[in-house]
C-alpha cells in the first residue's frame, strides 16, 4: 500500500526536512525490517538525504544549484521553469532507505528532504514500506 501526504513549500527553492512524516509512516506500516521507497511525482522538485543539523548545509546546496543552473539561459519551454526541471533531474524524484526495527536506517547526521525548486507549491509525497 502507498501512503501519501502533503508538503507545503514556502519558497520558490528550498529543502523541507519530512524524515518525521516519513519516519512515522514507517512505524505505522509495521515493517520491522524492510526498505522504504519515497517517490515525489512532480517534474519541478525531488528528494535527497543529507545534513540535518545545520542549516547552513541546506543554503550551500540551494544556492549552489541555483548558481550552476542558472535563470539567464535561453531555454525553450515557455512556463520559465526550466531550471526547476533541470534540477530535479540531477537531485532525483526516488529514495530508497533501509528499515530496521520499524525505524528509518539514517546516518547521524542525515535528514530526508523533499527539494522544492519551483515553489511555492502544494507537494504530495509518496511513500512505500516493503518487508523484507
Amino acid at each position: 500500500m502507498v501512503h501519501k501526504f502533503k508538503v507545503s513549500t514556502s519558497a520558490k527553492s528550498e529543502m523541507a526536512d519530512i524524515t518525521r512524516q516519513v519516519g512515522a509512516l514507517v512505524r505505522e506500516s509495521g515493517v520491522e525490517s524492510g526498505v522504504c521507497h519515497i517517490f515525489v511525482p512532480h517534474t519541478t522538485c525531488g528528494l535527497a538525504i543529507n545534513e540535518n543539523a545545520d542549516p547552513d548545509v541546506k543554503r550551500d546546496i540551494i544556492a549552489k544549484l541555483d548558481e550552476s543552473v542558472s535563470e539567464d539561459f535561453p531555454y525553450r519551454h515557455a512556463e520559465g521553469n526550466s531550471p526547476a526541471h533541470i534540477k530535479s533531474i540531477l537531485v532525483g524524484p526516488s529514495l530508497t532507505v533501509f528499515v530496521e526495527d520499524e525505524t528509518l536506517q539514517l546516518g547521524t547526521w542525515q535528514g530526508v528532504y523533499l527539494c522544492e525548486y519551483d515553489g511555492p507549491r502544494d507537494r504530495e509525497v509518496w511513500v512505500k514500506t516493503i518487508k523484507a
